[in-house]
Order: structure tokens, then C-alpha cells, then sequence
């Protein structure tokens, strides 16, 4: 089963594609313009095990938000591409991931049912120009786009840097986990049978 997918999206604020491969070694090639964000985008890569390009051009100088939630959008459908057939995928993940003093856990559900739970600390806001926040927002993109159910926990931690990393990497881990494939399910993993 060939699992693999482009998608490219382009308006008057950003021009992005995308390209992944579920069954992948973790080799990717990433540039949003954002370095912060790269580095997170690739945590996710590697520890996934995809293999992910993503090129991204954004209105940078109004401010972060445009692209990264674009990048979320996209990475979402790709993601839905690449998911197209169901069959035989465990369909659940969960991983949680230390980073240092910080630890977080992701859990997903590819459900076809977006929906987002976000707890992150409340003090810590903001990692140099990448306000946290846009992270939660990339993760609404991506999780209403990909239509899954996606949970995150960030536990605990002092350093931005170090919980946002953990969490990406925990994401990377769980949609792994979720997207394999199991020879003893048949079908759609889901008593409604779809």
C-alpha cells in the first residue's frame, strides 16, 4: 500500500506544499521561514519516522500566525490524503515524551472526528518571536484538517523550548504508532464499521 501524498495550497498570505510518506525513515527537508518552527516541524519528522517535505513562503513581516497555521492546514490534508484507505491502521497512539525538565504526552485518535484538547502552562508564552500559542493553532489546523482527535498534555516544564519539543516529538510518536498497520484487523478499526 503506497502511502505517500502531495498537497499544495496557495492565497493571498501563503504559498505552501507539502509532501509525505507515512512509511517513511524520518527524512525530511523543511523551510516555513521560521526557524523555531522548522526545528519543530522536523522533532516531529524524525521521531515519526515520516518522511516530510515542506516548503512554505508566508507574509512573515505581519507576524508568524498566517503561515503557521497554513503549514497545519496543509499537513492536515496531506495527512488525510495519505489516509484515504483506513483499513488495517491501529488507529491509536500515545506517547509521552520527556525533554529535559519537561514532559508531555500526546494522544490521538484517527477517528475522523476533529477535535482538539490543548493543555499547556500558562507561564510560559513566548520562545524568542514564536509565541506558544501558535502552536496550539497549528495543531487545530492540522487536527480539524486531518480529521482526527488529538490530545495534548504538556505536564510540566520551565523552558518553552524544551515542552514545545516534547510535544512535537510525542506528536511524531503517536501518529506513528496510530498510522500502522495491522495485518490481524480487518477492515476499518470501528464497530460503526467505517
Amino acid at each position: 500500500m503506497d502511502r505517500k501524498a502531495i498537497v499544495s495550497r496557495k492565497t493571498k498570505e501563503t504559498q505552501i506544499e507539502a509532501s509525505l510518506n507515512l512509511d517513511g525513515s524520518g527524512r525530511c527537508d523543511i523551510s516555513t521561514g521560521i526557524p523555531f518552527f522548522d526545528h519543530m516541524l522536523t522533532a516531529f519528522c524524525v521521531h515519526g519516522f515520516f518522511d516530510l517535505v515542506i516548503t512554505a513562503k508566508g507574509d512573515l513581516d505581519v507576524d508568524y500566525h498566517h503561515t503557521i497555521e497554513d503549514v497545519g492546514l496543509v499537513l492536515g490534508q496531506v495527512l488525510s490524503k495519505t489516509l484515504e484507505n483506513k483499513k488495517q491502521i491501529v488507529r491509536f497512539g500515545d506517547a509521552c515524551v520527556p525533554m529535559d525538565e519537561a514532559l508531555s504526552r500526546v494522544t490521538i485518535d484517527l477517528s475522523n472526528r476533529p477535535y482538539l484538547i490543548y493543555n499547556f502552562p500558562d507561564n510560559l508564552k513566548v520562545k524568542g518571536k514564536f509565541d506558544t500559542d501558535l502552536a496550539k493553532e497549528f495543531f487545530q489546523s492540522i487536527c480539524v484538517q486531518g480529521a482526527f482527535n488529538l490530545h495534548i498534555n504538556a505536564y510540566y516544564g520551565t523552558n518553552e523550548h524544551h515542552v514545545l519539543e516534547s510535544i512535537f516529538k510525542a506528536f511524531g510518536r503517536s501518529l506513528h504508532m496510530a498510522t500502522r498497520i495491522d495485518e490481524n484487523i480487518c477492515g476499518a478499526l470501528s464497530s460503526k464499521g467505517t
